[in-house]
């Protein structure tokens, strides 16, 4: 098992643009499936490359029995209707929040091949897509949330993150046992 570092809120590189990826290549690929590794060990549906410290513009999902890898990823299309649905995130273990998104989006990107696809999602999957693509974009769940929502949040996060120093958090193999509280973060 090649499970990687997941970095925490407080890490720089959360907040940083990635950077588009020109040509998928092996050691790429295998970036691909080292995340894949964390994110079912920490019980995640979907996992970008600046949450395991990497800069490239690179996401997996595995939403509905659906498995996703996705470079440079953008939203061509988005439904004005929402949904408002509980988040979490991998990089901000415990903390949750209601957030408003688009109900259904189509998602372009470069497939594990290097080839063009489109991506329709709709509820958790499009929820998912818009959650990984803002990790592309240095923009976090949190950003969503009102003010007083937010600061609650914050506070909550000060006191977990003392877990993790470094802002890193490193996933244990009784950890990955033990951990049952949710299976769909982001």
């Amino acid at each position: 098992m090649s499970l990687l570092d997941i970095r925490v809120l407080g890490d720089p590189i959360l907040r940083q643009e990635t950077k588009v990826v020109e040509e998928v290549t092996a050691e790429l690929r295998g970036l691909v499936d080292a995340m894949f590794e964390t994110m079912h060990a920490a019980k995640g549906i979907g996992l970008a490359a600046p949450q395991v410290g990497r800069v490239e513009r690179l996401t997996v999902i595995d939403v509905d029995e659906q498995q996703l890898v996705l470079f440079n990823p953008e939203i061509v299309e988005r439904d004005v209707k929402t949904i408002k649905g509980e988040e979490g995130c991998l990089s901000i273990p415990e903390i949750y929040g209601d957030v408003e998104r688009s109900a259904r989006v189509i998602v372009r990107a470069m497939d594990i091949d290097g080839k063009s696809v489109e991506v329709e999602g709709h509820e958790l999957l499009s929820r998912c897509l818009q959650h990984e693509i803002d990790h592309l974009h240095g923009k976090l769940f949190i950003d969503y949330l009102s003010a007083l929502k937010r600061r609650a949040a914050i506070s909550k996060w000060s006191k977990e993150r003392e877990k993790y120093p470094g802002n890193v958090r490193r996933l244990t193999a009784s950890e990955v046992a033990a951990h049952h509280h949710r299976d769909e973060e982001l």
